[in-house]
Formats: C-alpha cells, sequence, structure tokens
C-alpha cells in the first residue's frame, strides 16, 4: 500500500480519471468535498457528526447481513463478523467508514472520485499495517469499476453519497451491477423534505455550523419513496427504511421511527437478476 507523506492534501483537485457523458459524478461536488482533506479524520473537527454516524451506520450493515443470511448469528458474534464479506464502499471519502468494516473482517474496497480524498485514505490506513490484506482504496468512478467487476461484492454502501451525485439513474444501477444476486445495497441520506432543508441545511450549516457549509445541495436529496422506486427499477427489493437524527447538542445519532431528516435503507439485489452491462 502505497503512502504519500506529503502534499497529500491540496486545494485544488488533480484528477486522474477521465469522467465520460454517462458518469454520475458532480466535478463541483468532488472539488467540495477534497477541499476537506485535510480535516477528514478529525474527530472533534467539521466531519464530527460522519464520525459519530458510525454508531449506527456500521450495527445497520452487520444485522442486515445477519438479516439476509448473509453471514450466520454465530459469526455476529465472533471479533470479526463479516471475515469473508467482499464489500465495496462507494463514496469512501477519506475512509470514516471503510476502516472499520475492514477492522471486522470484511474484505473491503474503498472507491472515491476524489483523488485527494483517496490519498488521505491511504495514508490514514499505512498506520495499522493489519488492515494491509483486507482493504484496498481505488481513485475511480463507480461506472468504470462497474466496467470491470460485474457481481463481485457481497454488498455495496454508499453512505452520505447518492445526495451528491449528478444522476442517481446511473449511480444505482452500476453500484447494482457490482452486486452478487441476493447481495445487499446499503444506503444512507438526508430526506427531501422542509424539515431536510431547515434542519440540515439552515440549522446544521448555516447557524450552529455542525458540517461544513455549503457541502449540501437540498435540490439533490431523495426521499426514501423516490430511492425505493428507482431501486426497485434496477431489480432492488427494498427490506428496511429507518430514520435516522442527530442531537445537535451532543452530536450523537439515534434511530427514529419517521425518516424527514435522515434515514438509512436496506435493499436485496434479487437472486435472479444479472448485472446489466
Amino acid at each position: 500500500m502505497a503512502v504519500w507523506t506529503k502534499n497529500v492534501h491540496k486545494l485544488i483537485p488533480s484528477f486522474g480519471i477521465r469522467f465520460s457523458q454517462r458518469s454520475s459524478v458532480d466535478e463541483i461536488d468532488v472539488q467540495r468535498l477534497n477541499r476537506l482533506a485535510d480535516v477528514w479524520w478529525n474527530e472533534d473537527g467539521e466531519m464530527r457528526l460522519l464520525h459519530s454516524m458510525n454508531k449506527l451506520r456500521i450495527k445497520f450493515i452487520v444485522n442486515g447481513l445477519v438479516n439476509t443470511g448473509r453471514i450466520t448469528q454465530k459469526d455476529y458474534n465472533k471479533p470479526e463478523p463479516l471475515e469473508g464479506m467482499k464489500l465495496l464502499d462507494v463514496g469512501c471519502g477519506g475512509g470514516i467508514l471503510a476502516e472499520p468494516l475492514a477492522r471486522l473482517g470484511a474484505n473491503t474496497t474503498g472507491l472515491d472520485a476524489g483523488k485527494d480524498l483517496i490519498d488521505v485514505a491511504k495514508v490514514h490506513a499505512a498506520k495499522d499495517p493489519a488492515l494491509a490484506a483486507r482493504l484496498c482504496y481505488m481513485h475511480n468512478t463507480i461506472e468504470e469499476h462497474a466496467d470491470h467487476n460485474k457481481e463481485t461484492y457481497d454488498a455495496v454502501v454508499a453512505s452520505e453519497v447518492i445526495e451528491h451525485v449528478a444522476d442517481k439513474k446511473i449511480f444505482v444501477d452500476r453500484c447494482v451491477a457490482t452486486l452478487k444476486p441476493g447481495g445487499s445495497f446499503f444506503l444512507t441520506t438526508p430526506c427531501k423534505s422542509f424539515v431536510s432543508w431547515f434542519g440540515g441545511i439552515i440549522l446544521a450549516e448555516k447557524i450552529l455550523r455542525l458540517v461544513p457549509d455549503g457541502v449540501h445541495d437540498w435540490e439533490k436529496f431523495i426521499a426514501p419513496k423516490e430511492l425505493e422506486s428507482l431501486l426497485d427499477t434496477y431489480d432492488c427489493r427494498t427490506i428496511l427504511v429507518h430514520g435516522m437524527r442527530c442531537n445537535p447538542l451532543t452530536g450523537q445519532w439515534s434511530w427514529t421511527k419517521y425518516a424527514p431528516l435522515t434515514y438509512a435503507l436496506h435493499a436485496v439485489k434479487k437472486a435472479s437478476t444479472q448485472a446489466q452491462s
């Protein structure tokens, strides 16, 4: 695993990939997130809510794989319950979620269109040599990755990503293409609602500064029913939707019955479906 010891973070992104007309990548959003590379692993900084979200989303992924029979209840109680699983973390950023998934035993591939973020992820992962055999980071688009990795993964994770893409149809299509039949697709994303506009953008970004200002575009948010319909188009059946809320005073996340702010969704690719080309 290569290690960059200096000049890892640059305000002006350098892309080593070419975005085709059929790309889901929003280059402006990629540049905006690249500029946060320096603070990505500061758990008390601008990305603190993303770090604290791990307490919910990791359990959501592990429990989902148990519930679909991908791992057994016996495996669930092991220190590395995801051992043997092949996971793809799309839009992995600096690796906040990919690293703990790898530590739970999963052979994890972290994919991101932001080169600066992938550089940061590699540098941070290199601090723990135990991760080298089970964690791989790639600077690439999901479109290009899917072309060479059809029906490869037991699970695909896209956490806080789909609200940043330019074309949700292409994004979902290509993510599903990398899934094995019967594999799981886990997503977390803000809901498109008045609550998410006021609470997630006006309050969290503009007033309380809980997240970086300008990192979200409310017009690109998607409601659960709309996302379920999109997933169904690409032969994925939604089996669970959980609302998520964050306490602005403690910065801690918890589950809620309703999902007007943020939600987690678990869908399963139909076993009879062949990945689209």
